[in-house]
Order: structure tokens, then sequence, then C-alpha cells
């Protein structure tokens, strides 16, 4: 008899996600979960149905760009791909933008949006991507109290009716930039009482956009970050003809390969300033804030797919006479994925918390500041933790892993953009070593993480939580024991991931007791235990000498 193997299946992905419902029941007022429910379960049955089968059928269509119609026009068209065309007019009638905007929810209506994008993720090829610029287009714009522009775009942005719903670029990487934004070449000037940009965008992801915000020096300003512009652009103009935007090329990437990203060049583009003509950077951070969310929420929801598809092929896969699933082994590698995972998600939906206070008004001077360190944090550590998992996972699966036309690859070609999008790790952890010298920010995290130990009551838990305020204690005392500016930044990285592993184990104890309590599964006690066992803490001991002897040994 020839051999086969069953391939994994999903489910509904919301009924079938314990960790997601449990948060939620803990998270959320009784009549808030009621009341999104239905919105959840419709959009988790697309997610492991419709949206993943035309997921499968559509792995080898990709974005193409039509420079030129059949007359000679230059019209910069790009095509999406079926996926893709699906998931625009799918994230505008789940309002996976308006539902943060529209406030229903009150404090509450991030958790919704983020539980919705976690669902809707991992089966649309990070249309996320759009998706998170959208949402912080919307967030600076809204911060900038310019009534014109709000007014023009914002009900744009974050409508539910797909023929009204654009969404926004984020232009800031050039070739002398990258990271350092301030060497952005990009310069506007003012014809006739117009701005117009020229210049040369190297990065800018899903181009088909309708409008971006853009970074660029006006005419006449000094050099350096100060001296930056933030812009508002609608790509094309009234008769659809683009605006003095020109998409040179498409970039052949690793993974997100549904997301048109292009090289551009701005030649007179018609832009109007978001924030007067200086400090650009400033004035786009409250993008930044709403897409590095986006951006943990991805890693979570990549994470959990591979988990599923894992676990669903192991209790399928039969070798040496059982299915995966009851090997030992195979069972415990399993285990600690899920650990890790589980980690991972309640530090994102912990950011998520915050930022919903902070949209509502009713954030905390001290709940300020941990929105502003944890924020970095969560991207930086689930970024890197989504990486290890998915390479972990096609593993888990032997050589069909390794197929591309299993599906399974894709996840982790996909993930490994995480870590690099909306800062790489070491910027990242530079920006967390920074904001956290400063003494307030760290002191309120470290408050934070007493108060989220206070209730814990079980013994198992509360040997745990000794471990956890230790480690605390430690990542806090390290920033005041290292002033030299040289070993700081060596064990910035190290010393932001501290940061973010042991919040991921407070927040993991502390569900673990809620559940105990109310007479749920042992299952969050489990995987608190697991991940504790994991390095928690990642500082040590930094000679800058060594460093530089190893990283130049040739």
């Amino acid at each position: 008899m020839a051999f086969t193997q069953t391939p994994p299946q999903l489910g509904n992905q919301y009924t079938d996600d314990r960790m997601l419902r449990s948060y939620l029941l803990h998270a959320l007022p009784p009549d808030v979960l009621k009341t999104v429910e239905p919105e959840l379960s419709a959009l988790g049955d697309l997610a492991g149905g419709e949206l993943y089968r035309l997921q499968l059928a559509d792995r080898l269509n990709e974005p193409r760009l039509i420079q030129y119609d059949a007359w000679g026009n230059r019209i910069d068209h790009v095509e999406l791909t079926p996926l893709w065309q699906r998931a625009e007019a799918l994230a505008a009638r789940h309002g996976l933008i308006a539902v943060a905007h529209e406030k229903t929810c009150g404090e509450f209506s991030r958790i919704v949006q983020f539980a919705l994008a976690y669902l809707f993720t991992p089966s649309t090829d990070i249309y996320s991507c759009p998706l998170a610029m959208t949402d912080g287009a919307a967030a600076a714009l809204l911060a900038s109290g310019n009534t014109a522009l709000i007014e023009r775009a914002l009900p744009h942005l974050t409508s539910r009716d797909p023929r009204q719903f654009w969404t926004s670029g984020q232009w800031m990487t050039e070739t002398s930039g990258g990271s350092d934004v301030g060497n952005t070449e990009t310069v506007a000037r003012n014809e006739d009482g117009q701005w117009r940009l020229y210049g040369r965008k190297w990065f800018t992801s899903a181009i088909n956009s309708q409008m971006a915000l853009t970074l660029a020096r006006p005419d006449g300003n000094p050099a350096g970050a100060k001296g930056l512009a933030l812009f508002y652009v609608e790509t094309r103009d009234a008769d659809g003809r683009p605006n003095g935007v020109r998409i040179d090329r498409l970039k052949d990437k690793l993974g997100t390969r549904k997301v048109p990203t292009a090289e551009l060049t701005l030649d007179g583009a018609l832009a109007r300033p978001v924030h007067g003509l200086t400090d650009g950077i400033r004035n786009i951070a409250p993008m930044l804030n709403v897409t590095r969310t986006w951006n943990s929420v991805a890693a979570i929801a990549l994470m959990r797919r591979g988990i599923a598809l894992a676990r669903d092929f192991a209790a399928r896969r039969n070798a040496f006479g059982a299915p995966l699933i009851d090997k030992p082994l195979h069972l415990d590698t399993l285990a600690g994925l899920q650990a890790e995972f589980q980690a991972a998600f309640h530090l994102t939906f912990f950011v998520a918390e915050l930022l919903g206070r902070h949209d509502a008004g009713r954030a905390s001077a001290e709940q300020q500041s941990l929105l502003r360190l944890l924020t970095p944090i969560a991207k930086l550590t689930t970024a890197r933790q989504c990486v290890s998992i998915l390479t972990e996972i096609i593993e888990a699966f032997g050589g069909q892993g390794y197929i591309e036309d299993t599906g399974i690859p894709l996840p982790l070609r996909d993930a490994h953009v995480l870590p690099i999008w909306e800062g790489t790790t070491n910027v990242l952890a530079l920006d967390v070593l920074q904001v956290a010298a400063s003494g307030t920010h760290l002191d309120a995290w470290r408050r934070e993480i007493g108060f989220l130990l206070q209730g814990i009551r079980e013994p198992a838990l509360l040997a745990l939580s000794a471990v956890a305020e230790r480690i605390a204690d430690q990542a806090a005392q390290w920033v005041t024991q290292h002033t030299e500016q040289a070993q700081r930044e060596a064990g910035a990285r190290r010393f932001a991931l501290t940061l973010g592993r042991v919040s991921e184990l407070v927040l993991l104890l502390r569900h673990a007791q809620w559940s105990l309590d109310r007479g749920g599964s042992r299952a969050a006690l489990a995987a608190a235990r697991r991940f504790a066992a994991s390095r928690v803490t990642q500082i040590m001991p930094v000679d800058a000498q060594e460093s530089r002897l190893l990283a130049r040994d040739g």
C-alpha cells in the first residue's frame, strides 16, 4: 500500500483556542464579552475555514506591478492576489480598524480589536501589515490635532464599508537612513503655496494604500532628526493618476511575499504637513506605538497557528506504532512551545490593555510609563520568540514541514520580518535602555511587577513568584550598576529581553492563579512552571573587550 500522510486540519480558530477564550473571560466584563463573542466566533470560523483554504490555494500568487497601460501611460498599478483582495473587504466589514476608534467597548476596545486581528492574521498572509499602518496613521492624525486632515482621512481609515475603506502606508526607510531616520534625504519644497516632496524611499510596504505618512526635510531645515517634518500624502490624484509617486520596482523578499513592498521615487508628490515643519519623528511616534503592538499580535498569531497545525498533525500521524501526540518526547516538545507561546500572548495583550486605557483617557501616569516601556519590549521579545517557535514547528512535521506546498514553511518565512519591522531588536533594545535609564519608567514597571504578584497564593506559584521578584530586582539594579556607556549598550539586548521574559512569567503566574481560583484548568499553572524553567534572565557580565575580540574573530 502506498504511504500517505493526512494533512493537518483547522477548526473554528476562536472556539478551538482555549488560551484566547480563557484570557478574554479574565480580561473583559461579561457584558462586553457577550456582545463581541459572535463576531469573534464568525471570524474564527472564517480563519479556520474559507480563508485558510483560500490561503493554501493562493500560495503561488504574488502581487504584480503594472507600470504602464496599453497606451503608454504611466499608471503604476499593483494587482493584489485573490487572498489579499478578500482580506481587505473582510477587514473593513469586521471592523479591524474601526472597533478601536469607535470605542463602543470603552477601555476594552483595543483588547477586542487585537483579538480579532489575532484570529485574522495567520490566514491572510500578513494583511496585518497595511492594517497596522492604517491604525497607526489614524492615531498619529488624531494626536496631531490637524482638523482638516482628520476630517479628510479618518472616516476612510476607520470605515466598515469596503468601498470607502482606505489603508495607509508608512514611508520612512531610505538608503541613507535605515533605522537612523535622522539621515532622511527626501526634501519638501513649498512651490506656489503647495508642499511637494522629492526623494527616494527604499522600503515601503503595502504600496497599494490610498495614503501614507512620510518624513521629509523642508527646504532650509537643519540636518538631523529635528529638521524633519511629518507629511500626509495621497498616493493618487482625483483622477486616479499617480500623485508624483513612481514605483520603481517591488522587492524580492524572503517572506511576506503577499505584501507589495516597493522602492519609490517621489517626484513632486503633493503633500501636506501633519503638525508643523519640524519634529517629524516625535509626531510619528503615536503611529509607531500602535504598529509595534500590531507586530506583537502578528507574532503570537503566527505562533498559535504553527502550534495548532502541529498539534493536529501529531494526533493524525502514526509513528513507531502510536500517534505522535502519545510519544512522551514529542509531547514534551509541544508543551514547551505552548508555554512559550502563552507567555508571549499574555505580554502582548497586557500591552493592548494599557493601550486601550490610554485611548480611553483612563490611563494613570504609572500606566502611561508602563505603556512607553513595555511597547518596544513586547515587540522585540515576541518577535524573537515567534521565529524560534516556528523553527521548531517545521521540525515537528519532519520532512513535510520542509515542503512548500504543505503551507507549513510559510509562517516561518513571514515571521523573520517581525524582528526587523518597526525597529530591529538592537534598535529597540537601545530605546528601552534609554527609557529605563531615566528611572521613572523602570520604577513604574518594578511596582507593577509587585502589584501583579500580590494575589498569588498557590504554593507552587508562590515559589515561582519569588524567582520572578529576584530576576526583576536583578534587572532593575543592572541599570544603576552599569554606568559606563559602552557596557550599557553592549548589554542592552539582554537587559530588554530579561524585562520582557520576566514580565511574561509574572503575567503567566497571575493568570494561573485566576484560573485556579475559579476551578479552571491547571494548564495555566503548567505553562507558568514550564516557562519558569526556561532561561528567563538573559543578563550576564559584559566585557566590551571580549565582545570586540569575538565579534571580529575571523
